[in-house]
């Protein structure tokens, strides 16, 4: 959304001068003093992304991209959904991002009613679903990415492992899963909204929604800060089981970590993860060409063949595909959500699970 580093420093290139002009400017970054777009002295112009998409796939697009794009220098951070919001939120009179690059669309939503993305419809919007494009052409979603239980393969055998989110509060289970913590993630936010909403159309209130949440966090041994954590933990059998995202499993799978995964069988929450231009920063157009590029028909395939996204674009050649693309798209099951629904009330949802079960559920 790792047992290596999954984040990079904006402007970490190549360059002894410019290493440690750039080691300055993260400190002073990350204290929110300053803004990325100074130089480096090697001509090229900045292009400041922010994102949720982890160290290899964004290794790979800054790398791709600059190729293509040999005058731009590509600059990244690596961070939560929320977190992003939060950082565009209060850079709103100073924006230090060009491109918001990865998150739910509910998110991206937020960000809309507050005024912080540029219209902006990319050529490929015509040939993703209309579920996958935001409203007034502010964000269009690259990729989808289903949520999913995952297990460490070496604890657990695929026929024991839990097919569907009920099975998780089996008692075997308590004290074997772990969680990132939901108040920065939007993987773990879609996964609770599904849980919620649910609640709502089958009850008419949020009061089962909250008791199923009780009832995992009896079963959860820690709620973690980041991915990285998640990931060390899984591995080191800290925990067997957790709820993510389909993307870094296959990741992690693919560099031989022990981690496999469920498709729910009732159903996932399958989050359009989206892209947009940030209102008001220094390099609208060059921000353009990069959505148009993160889009286009050989970003896609790099993506779904080489980082495990899954595209959103329907006109695709078949043949071109990873098989596990086909074989998500046979087996998973949408949940129904109601992602307007999750963007309006999912915080008010949140800080209620924050303050009323977060560590009271039954032992």
């Amino acid at each position: 959304m790792l047992a290596r580093s999954r984040r990079r420093g904006i402007g970490a290139v190549t360059g002894y001068s410019c290493d440690l002009k750039m080691k300055k400017l993260n400190l002073l970054m990350v204290a929110g003093l300053v803004a990325p777009a100074l130089g480096c002295g090697d001509g090229r112009t900045p292009l400041v992304v922010y994102s949720t998409h982890g160290r290899e796939m964004l290794v790979r697009a800054e790398a791709i991209f600059e190729e293509l794009n040999p005058e731009v220098d590509v600059r990244w951070l690596d961070m939560g959904s929320q977190d992003v919001l939060d950082r565009v939120r209060s850079e709103k009179v100073n924006p230090q991002a060009d491109v918001w690059f990865g998150g739910p669309s509910y998110i991206l939503a937020r960000a809309v009613k507050d005024s912080l993305l540029e219209p902006f419809r990319p050529s490929w919007a015509e040939f993703i679903p209309a579920r996958a494009q935001g409203p007034g052409d502010h964000y269009f979603a690259a990729y989808e990415t289903p949520a999913i239980i995952e297990y460490n393969t070496t604890a657990l055998g695929a026929d024991t492992v839990p097919q569907d989110w009920d099975e998780i509060l089996d008692p075997k289970w308590a004290g074997k899963v772990v969680i990132r913590d939901p108040i920065a993630s939007g993987t773990m936010r879609s996964i609770f909204g599904m849980v919620i909403q649910k609640s709502i159309r089958e009850t008419g209130d949020t009061a089962a929604g909250f008791d199923w949440l009780r009832a995992l966090d009896a079963q959860t041994r820690e709620y973690v800060l980041n991915p990285t954590m998640l990931h060390e933990k899984m591995v080191r059998q800290d925990g067997i089981l957790t709820l993510w995202a389909l993307p870094d499993v296959l990741v992690d799978a693919n560099a031989g970590d022990p981690l496999g995964y469920v498709l729910p069988t009732s159903g996932t929450p399958v989050i359009e993860d989206a892209i947009a231009l940030v209102r008001g920063s220094d390099q609208q157009e060059l921000g353009k060409r990069f959505i148009e590029w993160v889009g286009s028909v050989d970003a896609q395939l790099m993506a779904a063949n080489l980082v495990f996204r899954l595209p959103t674009r329907t006109d695709l050649p078949l043949d071109s595909l990873a098989d596990w693309v086909r074989d998500v798209r046979e087996r998973m099951v949408v949940a129904e959500m109601d992602w307007d629904d999750l963007a309006e009330n999912g915080p008010d949802w949140m800080h209620y699970w924050d303050r009323n079960v977060r560590g009271q559920g039954a032992p």
